[in-house]
């Protein structure tokens, strides 16, 4: 069975798939939301990869080098053994004001032992894959480029000899040697020493990075892996996007396949608040100015933006390429970007006011955010009993979500505990009292009697995993037996094979078929809050064992095979991943207490 048995690399510019045998088979060019240069995920024949072969006596281990985003390959047999050593470098520049993130990924090459033989399998694919490849061979490069596109560039550097590269022919590894692929053409001298030298500063970065995080007793390593692909798809501006990737099914064979290389500010304010948690504070600080920079701008928010503050996120189809395992449409661009979501406001309050809690900036910053609260609180107030497109942002007609009515409670709540703050008490008890409204409604109409449970919407019976959120967020005490009876009835309706759906009712594209691998994280805290500790721990450690081969997490799982689907790897998996293993690893260390 094929699965999402990719590691990824990345330099908070852009991010590489590399699968478990060694290929770039997902890479855009210069940035995440670019046009791929490699894209074997989306299409093997069309899509481009850029690989090695071997004889099938080989055998291929992957690993990350510890603590960092730097990837490593392993090959060996009787005749000698290689690893290919990934990253893109990243590091702060001299004057220590900013960071080096170019567009391009080195490939070391180190040698290990014997004479091993292996063949470069390089064939770039630009721009979607929609021209055919144009090479230029010299002394110095590899250079390629679309034939529609004749613009944008590829260099492909390298120690061994470029034209055996192109044509595929047998080497014989007896040193090590390294390719450099980039989108610029160097003006420097490119050599193995340089390589070296960009591996030591690239290591000593994510050393220091994962040096300032907070220390767990327990499952430290997941917490750890997790909280580094999410710096990896945090853009250099602050933006989050939800994955690198676009049009990952979250079904073989079917057609709900979109592009998350965006920002939503609903998975962005989560992943944040996740790093700001473990003691990444800088990349909170760095959200925030995106988050005002947009702001700036309109003086009103949208759902998602591209990573540079784009609100125009057009979406299309490329008929052209098959999609993975032949799952079309693959799209580029969200038109979700239209919807009203009244939840995600919820969300990016909540961490707004832990930025006023706990890291409160200059006076023109802490200003600055204020104006943001008020607009914030003034279009919540004004949308919070419209019916909406909600969390799992539908593409049918609008509903009353209870979810988005909880999150609306959030964000007024939070808006009038930072009043209170800031000494602005008048707008601290209007956003009260309009809070007060809204936790009224919910409870006459969101509970539902024959169900002894919330409901999805205020219109249906259907049951929906985002109302486990009642909970973490506020709304609702653990100890409140609707929320008892709500975590159980959840479980019993949704969770299937070890796995929870989102939802199992009938949506704008038929009945859901994948397990929703947040949704599993969110039951597993459900439950532990309300008493069932065992039973969470028990079903937190199976859920770990469907992760890759490196411990990373798409959006969905097959209930069946437990198979990875969805776009990968996926921020909103790797958060609650964290979150679940921190309050799980507490509980351990207060057993080991006693």
């Amino acid at each position: 069975m094929q699965n999402l048995n990719y590691g990824v690399i990345g330099n908070c510019s852009t991010a590489a798939l590399i699968s478990e045998k060694g290929a770039i088979e997902w890479l855009c060019f210069p940035e995440f939301d670019s046009p791929s240069v490699f894209a074997a995920i989306l299409d093997r024949q069309k899509g481009g990869h850029f690989g090695f072969k071997v004889t099938s006596d080989y055998k291929v281990t992957q690993s990350y080098v510890p603590h960092t985003n730097i990837l490593s390959t392993h090959f060996e047999s009787e005749e000698g053994a290689f690893d290919v050593v990934d990253f893109m470098p990243c590091y702060p520049t001299s004057d220590g004001k900013d960071f080096y993130r170019p567009a391009e990924i080195y490939r070391y090459i180190r040698w290990a032992k014997g004479r091993p033989r292996m063949k470069v399998d390089y064939r770039p694919a630009p721009n979607y894959a929609r021209g055919k490849t144009i090479y230029n061979v010299t002394s110095q490069y590899v250079e390629t480029y679309s034939s529609l596109e004749n613009k944008d560039r590829q260099y492909l550097y390298s120690s061994l000899d470029l034209k055996k590269v192109v044509n595929h022919d047998e080497i014989t590894l007896e040193k090590d040697e390294f390719f450099l692929f980039s989108f610029n053409e160097k003006v420097i001298p490119v050599d193995i020493e340089r390589e070296k030298l960009e591996y030591c500063r690239t290591l000593v970065y994510w050393l220091d990075w994962t040096d300032h995080a907070k220390r767990y007793t327990r499952y430290n390593e997941v917490i750890e892996r997790s909280m580094l692909v999410l710096k990896l798809m945090t853009y250099r501006n602050g933006a989050v996007m939800a994955a690198v990737t676009t049009s990952l099914p979250e079904t073989v064979g079917e057609v709900r396949n979109w592009d998350y290389r965006f920002c939503w500010l609903r998975d962005a304010s989560m992943a944040i608040e996740t790093l700001f948690n473990i003691g990444h504070v800088n990349s909170a600080r760095r959200f925030m100015k995106f988050i005002q920079s947009t702001f700036i701008t309109t003086h009103n928010y949208q759902i998602m933006y591209g990573i540079r503050g784009e609100r125009e996120l057009t979406e299309l189809t490329l008929d052209h390429l098959a999609g993975y395992k032949d799952s079309k449409p693959v799209r580029i661009g969200n038109d979700a970007y239209h919807q009203r979501q009244n939840d995600s406001f919820g969300y990016l309050m909540d961490l707004i006011y832990q930025y006023y809690c706990l890291m409160p900036g200059t006076l023109d910053e802490v200003e600055d955010m204020w104006e943001m609260v008020k607009c914030i609180a003034l279009t919540v107030c004004e949308n919070w009993r419209k019916p909406d497109k909600g969390i799992w942002e539908i593409r049918g007609e609008a509903q009353q979500f209870v979810s988005s009515k909880v999150m609306c409670w959030v964000a007024l709540d939070r808006a009038a505990k930072i009043a209170v703050l800031l000494n602005k008490h008048g707008y601290g008890e209007q956003w009260d009292a309009e809070a007060a409204l809204v936790k009224e409604e919910v409870f006459t109409y969101g509970w539902k009697e024959e169900l002894q449970s919330f409901s999805q919407c205020y219109e249906n019976q259907a049951l929906d995993s985002s109302l486990l959120l009642m909970e973490p967020y506020g709304f609702i005490s653990a100890d409140d037996v609707r929320y008892h009876k709500t975590v159980r009835a959840v479980k019993e309706a949704l969770m299937h094979k070890g796995l929870m759906y989102r939802y199992n009712s009938k949506d704008d594209f038929g009945l859901p078929s994948s397990a929703f691998t947040i949704c599993t994280f969110w039951l597993i805290r459900a439950l532990y809050v309300i008493g069932q500790r065992e039973e969470a721990r028990c079903l937190f450690e199976e859920v770990l064992t469907y992760g890759n081969h490196l411990g990373l997490f798409s959006e969905d799982i097959n209930f069946d095979t437990k198979e990875l689907l969805g776009n990968f790897p996926q921020a909103y998996s790797h958060l609650a991943l964290v979150n679940t293993a921190i309050l799980l690893s507490r509980e351990s260390k207060q057993l080991k207490l006693k």
